[in-house]
């Protein structure tokens, strides 16, 4: 999947989404001056980051992107494997399994969302609902099902910290949907301690995803979905435009 710029010293100019706020932040006018004569702006492969197949399939990305992020990957492994042994039907252990992979591969904020939107060519409805709503309701206990707020949250936000109120208001609408409890069944899974002995293979997941994940013939990023370009983001995520 090699792209030109052979032999080229090369320019990553990172995302504004991963700078904006920070001393890192540069204006596209300080990246171009700051060019010097033979250098050129990351295009293609990144020599860096494990080179992907023609015909990306999720495993792919599992095991040659989001594994660059070992926690992310072991948090996603061990939710699914704990809605498994829970008894939870395929849709929701696939949901655990997929819940925060934007987080490993794109973006941390509105992660949910991301995550839904990349998938959702690929999954039931359901599933993508359900991956999109965790990111909401999260924050929001369910008696009814044992689930509190979490005490991790106090202490990465500060006991003080409420969600906003949009926040507020997609928890009331998704409270009311028919596919609530598949969300909910997602935060009760999502698991933020675990035993990091115990390790866990995408393989274990290979037969629900099988059944219902429809990996595309022409590999993720090259079927011309609405997303293809996600996908492609993630399998050359230094380009510069």
């Amino acid at each position: 999947m090699s792209q030109g710029q052979p032999e080229r010293l090369r320019i990553i100019c990172p995302p504004a989404a991963a700078t904006l706020g920070t001393d890192d932040h540069r204006s596209g006018s300080e990246w171009l001056s700051s060019r010097r004569p033979g250098q050129v702006f990351m295009m293609g492969d990144n020599p860096a980051l494990p080179v992907m197949p023609e015909r990306p399939t999720l495993a792919d990305f599992f095991r040659l992107r989001f594994a660059l992020d070992p926690f992310a990957v072991r948090h996603m492994l061990h939710s699914a494997r704990r809605a498994r042994e829970q008894g939870m039907g395929d849709k929701v252990v696939l949901a655990c399994l997929l819940h925060d992979i934007a987080l490993a591969g794109l973006l941390r904020s509105q992660h949910g969302h991301w995550g839904a939107q990349l998938v959702g060519p690929y999954v039931d409805e359901e599933v993508a609902w359900a991956i999109r709503q965790h990111e909401v309701l999260r924050y929001f206990p369910d008696e009814s099902v044992g689930y509190g707020y979490p005490e991790a949250y106090r202490d990465f936000f500060g006991a003080e910290y409420q969600p906003p109120a949009h926040t507020r208001a997609a928890y009331a609408k998704a409270r009311r949907h028919r596919w609530y409890m598949s969300a909910r069944m997602v935060t009760i899974n999502d698991v933020y301690t675990f035993d990091s002995e115990v390790d866990i293979e995408f393989e274990e997941f290979e037969d629900v995803v099988g059944r219902h994940f429809a990996q595309p013939a022409q590999g993720l990023g090259f079927d011309d979905s609405p997303v293809a370009h996600m996908w492609r983001t993630m399998i050359w995520p230094n380009n510069f435009i």
